[in-house]
């Protein structure tokens, strides 16, 4: 590799790992830490499902396909996301750094990309495109799922960021085909 294509590839990840350092300090305040806990959890699915049975219960027929395609978005991105995290294999931030203080709970080993991130952007994409009216709900929760990875020591910027960049474009697909 040039060696000034490495010296940006450090400098880069020196910037990504400096971030996620001074965001992650945010977590030694423990109602920091509790809120961004919480939105972690709700991102595992809870809330996901939670708005699909919503639909489904205020839109009765006309809320099956809408739900239709935020599950195979949702299928669809589990199935991305754990291949890509096979390839890349790279360790999540408090592995590789003292600085950073883990306070939440990986639900797999690896860090790249964000799967809750990926989740979230899909799930509230193709949300939007059926329900703009929710995007007063959708877009705060889905902003707050990606800065609780940061926030909670489990991911890098640019995880949050690649995920959220493939939850865009799992959504188009579905949105869009």
């Amino acid at each position: 590799m040039p060696y000034k294509l490495v010296l940006y590839r450090n400098r880069f990840l020196a910037w990504d790992s400096a971030l996620c350092i001074s965001v992650n300090k945010t977590s030694h305040y423990r109602a920091v830490r509790i809120f961004f806990r919480l939105i972690s959890r709700l991102g595992d699915g809870v809330f996901w499902y939670t708005v699909m049975l919503g639909i489904m219960l205020t839109q009765g027929q006309a809320s099956y396909l809408p739900v239709l395609h935020m599950a195979m978005a949702g299928l669809t991105g589990t199935l991305i996301y754990k291949w890509i995290k096979g390839k890349t294999l790279r360790p999540r931030p408090y592995e590789v750094h003292q600085d950073i203080w883990l306070t939440g709970r990986p639900l797999d080993r690896f860090s790249f990309p964000s799967g809750h991130t990926l989740h979230a952007v899909a799930f509230c994409a193709v949300g939007l495109y059926y329900y703009p009216q929710l995007a007063g709900l959708l877009i705060p929760f889905t902003v707050l799922v990606g800065l609780s990875r940061v926030v909670l020591g489990l991911h890098y910027p640019t995880d949050v960021i690649a995920g959220a960049a493939i939850g865009g474009l799992i959504a188009s697909l579905f949105i869009f085909l």
